[in-house]
């Protein structure tokens, strides 16, 4: 554990500030050091090297999160660990897991942060600064230089999982699973006629699946949008999801947001 973790928080909407301070309010080692509504007081604060850890907005109305961070990599400064706040759509987030300690999508949820927060510590902890300040100067060279622009990084996709058995070990295709299932052990892959037992944490194959075939829907549930048979609103604010292999899954409200942008796709 880290102690004294010097935390800044960015974003123009004081609500979400809010939110995010309840979060920390759990991670006693992540001291809020200081807030910032907009990206000019932002890079002013990171300036100083006063922090060890942001929480960066990426949608703000002066400075956005990556032109802050292209102008302090410009002048030479070292980087914070950074934790991208965004509601951009799953394109966007996934070139930022690539390179960020992580990301958060809006709204927030209290499991997916505390996650996000074992990452932070976990980078600390393991003095990976310079590394990650490396991985994001390229994020901050590839970012377009047209504002309001998705970035457009090359990203190498999870393309099938290996499945092993006592007797044999054997590939499952990408492609061919429906859904994914978080269990007790691991996940479990739903395909259209079996369900194979694989030993990972479903965050961790989250991250590498494609965002153009794979969507999270609950914090124990990705699903293959290819394989989606019929959707609807359900209890709650929840949607539930009939997939080609029969089964049914539901969404949590905590993933409204990015299942409402992949659904406009399509409006």
């Amino acid at each position: 554990m880290n102690p004294n973790l010097r935390t800044l928080l960015v974003d123009d909407e004081p609500l979400a500030r809010s939110l995010v301070r309840e979060l920390l309010a759990d991670f006693p080692d992540l001291a809020i050091a200081g807030e910032c509504p907009n990206g000019t007081e932002a890079l002013a604060a990171l300036q100083t090297g006063a922090y060890d850890v942001v929480f960066l907005d990426v949608q703000m109305p002066d400075l956005d999160g990556v032109q802050v961070l292209q102008r302090l990599q410009a002048a030479g400064q070292p980087l914070p660990l950074v934790v991208f706040v965004t509601a951009y759509d799953q394109y966007a987030v996934a070139a930022f897991a690539l390179h960020a300690v992580d990301y958060l999508l809006k709204p927030l949820d209290p499991d997916r942060f505390a996650e996000c927060v074992r990452r932070v510590q976990q980078q600390a902890s393991q003095h990976q600064s310079q590394a990650l300040g490396a991985d994001l100067a390229a994020l901050l060279r590839a970012w377009p230089a047209a504002a309001g622009l998705a970035p457009t990084l090359p990203a190498e996709y999870q393309d099938r999982f290996v499945v092993k058995q006592p007797e044999r070990q054997f590939f499952v295709p990408a492609a061919e699973v429906c859904y994914l299932e978080a269990t007790g052990s691991g996940v479990r892959l739903h395909t259209a006629s079996a369900a194979h037992p694989v030993r990972a944490a479903l965050a961790q194959l989250a991250e590498r699946l494609d965002p153009a075939h794979f969507l999270r829907i609950h914090r124990s549930v990705v699903i293959n949008t290819d394989h989606i048979v019929e959707f609807k609103s359900w209890a709650h604010g929840e949607y539930l999801f009939r997939m080609a292999n029969g089964q049914h899954v539901t969404s949590s409200r905590s993933y409204n947001t990015v299942i409402q942008q992949f659904l406009k796709r399509f409006a």
